[in-house]
């Protein structure tokens, strides 16, 4: 995900700005994130699953709660979270799968990253994510046809950094692309 060898010393940006990191699970959302966080002066990551609404609210499929939609989101919470850490005047990095699912949370992202991950490699590093136990295979391959549908960057975000999540991280790419 990230060459852990490189020492990168802390970097503060010309002006705070709010940055959106998408991608499919397990591309490396969340580790990027957070790496920036530690990288960026005066930033804050916010989690977009940590906006979980009620899980009465949420669909199912075949008995699971359905994590994978849009409605897995508490969106006005996230919103108004994100309202208040740019009101902050900290660079704000907000992180998650439908991270550019809708239009009123886009127009925050002065800079957009969106990491790529092949359905196969995702496959693969999700038989092997336990958090939650082990996931059946038809709800692995339900999570990859909702990142299809609900996770893709819009063509409205036009200036935006693609990242392979199957390979290192190029650090130096994505801090000169942010401070741009």
């Amino acid at each position: 995900m990230l060459n852990s060898n490189i020492e990168t010393p802390e970097i503060r940006l010309k002006k705070p700005i709010c940055i959106g990191i998408g991608g499919v699970s397990r591309s490396g959302k969340t580790f990027l994130a957070d790496k920036l966080n530690g990288i960026i002066a005066d930033s804050i990551v916010i989690h977009q699953d940590t906006f979980i609404p009620d899980e009465s609210a949420i669909p199912g499929i075949k008995g699971h709660i359905d994590w994978e939609r849009p409605e897995a989101i508490d969106w006005d919470n996230l919103k108004t979270e994100i309202e208040r850490a740019i009101q902050s005047g900290k660079t704000v990095i907000v992180e998650g799968l439908f991270a550019f699912n809708r239009d009123d949370i886009n127009t925050f992202y002065n800079k957009s990253i969106f990491i790529k991950l092949s359905k196969k490699e995702f496959i693969r590093r999700k038989r092997i994510d336990l958090r939650w136990g082990a996931e059946p295979a038809w709800y692995i391959l339900h999570i990859w046809k909702s990142h299809k549908i609900y996770g893709q960057l819009p063509s409205s975000i036009s200036e935006c950094l693609l990242l392979n999540g199957e390979e290192d991280f190029d650090l130096n790419l994505v801090l000169n692309f942010l401070k741009k």
